[in-house]
């Protein structure tokens, strides 16, 4: 119980801005998508600490780049991502498995107003409005919209009146309720999920339009992260479903489960990274 809880309180130290990690701990990167849960983050760690044997520290920062370059750099050995940064560096990360959701592992782009506004039926009655898209690597909140305005022949620079980065996708749900913006991208997991846990806040604003499906953001690896350490982190995802703490844990963050990923997966988010690439 003792090493335990000095395991415990050794990752959550490391937590603290400019810690130094444990040569022994296990660091794991999160992007500000809805992880944002410190009492579920404190569960998990423990789930991963005893599966693992070792201690867990959770790294979070305020923007998907942060994140992407700690992966990049081995400053973590993991890493939860979204899509388009895997896609942008697929040949300098190891993708370890990806989440299920309500059956498969997709999810979608959400496009929405505010729940007052029952005239806007899709993006282009927004020109010449304020737009929230949520982070310059989200693939959801900000590559699915560019690519839209421009298979539609608009001038993505021009199109709104102004377009600024909320950040966090709820940030972009909030910024759209109170009047910040008239519109915004959003990841439709997160929309459902903040539905759910604060109706309050999504009811005030209204969905228009669903992208199709893309790859569920990935749990990525460091490449030189140890062999056996990432076959037990990968067993210890995988197993979730299968006990009933895991699966308690799934059912609060609304997942199945996580998977190995299929061939092709992440093909729709390439498509719309070449097309904006190349505008």
């Amino acid at each position: 119980m003792q090493r335990r809880q000095f395991l415990r309180t050794a990752a959550l130290a490391s937590l603290a801005p400019g810690a130094v990690w444990s040569r022994d701990s296990v660091r794991i990167g999160l992007t500000p998508v809805f992880l944002d849960d410190q009492t579920f983050l404190n569960r998990w760690q423990v789930y991963l600490e005893e599966a693992l044997g070792r201690p867990v520290a959770f790294v979070q920062r305020g923007t998907y780049r942060e994140i992407t370059e700690l992966v990049l750099n081995g400053r973590v050995d993991f890493a939860w991502l979204c899509g388009y940064p895997f896609v942008r560096y697929r040949d300098q990360l190891e993708l370890v498995l990806v989440p299920v959701y309500e059956g498969r592992p997709l999810y979608q782009s959400y496009l929405i107003v505010s729940a007052d506004d029952d005239w806007t039926r899709g993006l282009d009655d927004l020109e010449g409005r304020v737009f929230a898209y949520s982070d310059p690597l989200s693939n959801s909140g900000w590559l699915v919209p560019q690519a839209q305005l421009l298979e539609a022949g608009h001038d993505a620079e021009f199109f709104f009146r102004r377009s600024f980065f909320a950040g966090a996708h709820r940030n972009v749900v909030e910024a759209v309720a109170v009047g910040l913006a008239q519109g915004g991208a959003v990841d439709g997991y997160v929309y459902e999920s903040l539905a759910r846990l604060h109706p309050e806040l999504t009811r005030r604003t209204r969905v228009v339009w669903r992208s199709d499906a893309f790859g569920f953001p990935p749990v990525v690896a460091y490449p030189e992260v140890e062999g056996e350490l990432r076959d037990r982190f990968r067993a210890a995802l995988k197993g979730m479903a299968d006990s009933e703490t895991g699966q308690g844990l799934l059912d609060q963050f609304y997942l199945d489960g996580f998977r190995e990923p299929e061939e092709g997966l992440y093909a729709g988010i390439e498509r719309l990274k070449q097309l904006v690439e190349r505008a």
